[in-house]
């Protein structure tokens, strides 16, 4: 791809230069006429001399809109704008305050959410704990064997998970039985 790339900016200063030529008003055409000007770049575009050519000295350039001075370094001298540091910036400071009011209020939001979710996490473990065999506070009730809340369960789990049984008559488990035909 990148053996392509002389060909293209080569093709594309030429189309520019040929549009920007046929664009320009006959009064703001240098040197040659308007038409002269067209065949140098169309007869040498190809080796750059044409649309340079144009680009240099065939077209009359203005000064930027509203500008005393035809470059941009002229025009920023006759623009005295002042540069203010940003710690000096009042505007830059009042957006600072704002930014920081913001984050504030964001953090006292997520605060008050993690109160919240610390004390309902509390009053699920209590709830838990005073529903099981255990004291809520790691120790068994009754048997001395370590856990939270419910002690050791049916199956030999003491993680505390829902064991209660779910066989049926039959002496199966309802996730045993396969799926219906139909």
């Amino acid at each position: 791809m990148l053996r392509y790339l002389p060909f293209l900016l080569v093709l594309a200063l030429w189309i520019y230069a040929f549009i920007d030529c046929i664009n320009t008003p006959e009064s703001q055409v240098r040197g040659l006429p308007k038409v002269v000007w067209v065949l140098i770049i169309l007869l040498f575009g190809e080796v750059l001399i044409g649309p340079i050519a144009w680009l240099a000295a065939g077209k009359q350039r203005q000064p930027a809109a509203g500008g005393a001075g035809g470059t941009p370094a002229e025009w920023h001298r006759n623009h005295g704008t002042k540069w203010v540091a940003p710690d000096d910036n009042p505007e830059f400071l009042r957006s600072l305050r704002e930014e920081n009011k913001k984050d504030e209020a964001l953090l006292k939001d997520w605060e008050a959410d993690l109160r919240r979710r610390e004390e309902d996490l509390r009053r699920k473990e209590t709830g838990s704990a005073a529903g099981g065999t255990g004291s809520g506070d790691g120790t068994s009730g009754s048997d001395g064997a370590s856990g939270k809340g419910g002690g050791t369960g049916k199956d030999g789990r003491t993680d505390g998970a829902d064991t209660t049984d779910t066989t049926d008559k039959s002496g199966k488990n309802p996730e045993d039985t396969p799926p219906a035909a139909s």
